[in-house]
């Protein structure tokens, strides 16, 4: 069994990345870090983990970490700057799930996270983790940097038309909608359940800080260079990301459906639905998968609608990061998230 380690594993994502590598059959969860329950037990945190009574919470520094081959960071920005350095030159292999290590321009990075960032050296050696965009880098890197919710979900929607040229690439508009999980596991007015019920928001609208990850990833896809307009929405629900976007099209004869349909056609986790369905989040929740449905020529315009929708802690963070370790393994892609979504 490969042994893995998780630093941040009591937050949303380190808790789903708990609940996907726990039933995975070629790792086993070595090292479990949290400062703010260090030497507790796991189960002890999280009883539906009591099965798990051997691990306990220990320090993020932990050098049990460099007996791992796989380290996942489910952490706030600046702490996996600050110890993957150490374990790269220890020969360990690091998915950040964080956003340490998502922006190529240390500037960039500053101009939206308000600190310098400690290890620029490494931003253009991360492979950033987009698993349908990058999958030849991934297999064979030290360190991934895992995608963020919104811009899996808006960049998945948005590579076929930007690499078959069908689209006017400075007319986007992304409107994205997400559950109250994707802000994190702490306590904060905006998050309380009074504030968010009966309730629907635009927040971040001046700009998000996922606004130049996805900008840097859309240019990857095309010589053109790309703008969007960016707004993210936060719903009452626990999980989910719908994004609703909005293209100016070339040619309005061109069969949406048929080239989604081929471009994802090997993609074991992005779903093209039939034409005149479009995507839910409860159709996703709880699994890996990426839903897409296409509305070409909308009210006889040129205007296309591309929706998707995404588990923000799946396919937006823990499953892609393990889909992420799979292919650096050279294990099935797939294996440990064929999981279903949840229904109701």
């Amino acid at each position: 069994m490969i042994k893995v380690g998780i630093v941040g594993a009591t937050g949303y994502t380190g808790i789903e990345l708990i609940r996907i590598l726990d039933a995975h059959p070629a790792v086993e969860i070595h090292v479990v870090t949290s400062d703010s329950e260090r030497d507790k037990a796991i189960a002890e945190v999280f009883p539906v983990f009591s099965h798990l009574e051997d691990l306990k919470f220990s320090a993020h520094d932990t050098d049990a970490l460099l007996a791992c081959e796989i380290i996942f960071f489910a952490t706030p920005h600046t702490i996996a700057m600050s110890l993957v350095p150490r374990l790269l030159d220890g020969g360990r292999r690091i998915i950040d799930l964080s956003a340490d290590f998502r922006l190529k321009d240390p500037d960039i990075w500053k101009e939206w996270y308000g600190v310098e960032h400690s290890c620029p050296d490494l931003l253009n050696n991360a492979v950033y983790g987009l698993t349908e965009l990058n999958r030849e880098a991934i297999k064979n890197a030290d360190l991934v940097a895992n995608p963020g919710c919104y811009p899996t979900s808006i960049a998945l929607a948005l590579i076929p038309s930007l690499k078959h040229g069908l689209i006017v690439p400075n007319s986007i508009v992304a409107d994205a909608k997400s559950g109250v999980s994707g802000a994190g596991r702490k306590a904060v007015l905006g998050g309380l359940h009074a504030e968010v019920s009966e309730s629907f928001k635009a927040y971040a609208v001046a700009g998000h800080r996922h606004l130049p990850e996805i900008q840097q990833t859309l240019n990857l896809c095309t010589d053109l260079e790309t703008t969007i307009t960016f707004v993210p929405h936060l719903v009452p629900m626990n999980r989910g990301i719908l994004s609703t976007i909005y293209v100016q099209c070339l040619d309005t004869d061109t069969d949406w459906q048929k080239i989604y349909e081929q471009f994802y056609d090997a993609e074991h986790f992005v779903q093209i639905l039939s034409t005149g369905i479009m995507p839910e989040t409860r159709q996703v929740r709880g699994s890996n998968y990426c839903q897409i449905g296409i509305q070409p020529n909308v009210q006889s315009t040129s205007t296309i609608v591309i929706v998707s929708a995404i588990d923000n802690l799946v396919k937006g963070a823990a499953g892609q990061a393990v889909q992420n370790m799979n292919l650096m393994l050279g294990i099935e892609e797939s294996m440990g998230l064929l999981t279903s979504a949840l229904v109701p």
